[in-house]
């Protein structure tokens, strides 16, 4: 639809602009890098006094640790100890699932509805 007089003109205008505000962005964006960078030693050392500094492998060893403690599921039925569903699983999910498992286990599972012809 940009294909009219107006609309070229527009975007041939907003280029050249581009072109002439270039020069200054970019010595600004150099500008707030140094003053950031200046900053950042004298931040860190504030954090570094206020709390404390954890390692990322101490994260994923404690994350590793309450992984385990979760309950063991099977994982072809999905159910744990106690014969619950994950709590991410909707009802229809579960009620499929606990089809499978009573044809499997009983030779017939629940007749569904419907015309008998």
């Amino acid at each position: 639809m940009a294909k009219s007089l107006r609309s070229k003109w527009k975007r041939k205008m907003r280029a050249e602009k581009r072109k002439k505000v270039a020069p200054k962005e970019l010595a600004r964006l150099k500008h707030a890098l140094s003053q950031e960078k200046k900053g950042e030693a004298v931040i860190m050392t504030d954090i570094q006094e206020m709390a404390t500094v954890v390692t990322a492998d101490q994260i994923k060893e404690a994350t590793e640790a309450k992984m385990e403690m979760e309950s063991k599921r099977n994982k072809k039925t999905l159910l744990n100890e106690s014969g619950q569903y994950p709590v991410w699983m909707n009802q229809r999910q579960a009620k499929k699932l606990k089809g499978k498992r009573m044809t499997k286990k009983g030779g017939q599972g629940k007749k569904k509805k419907g015309i008998a012809w």
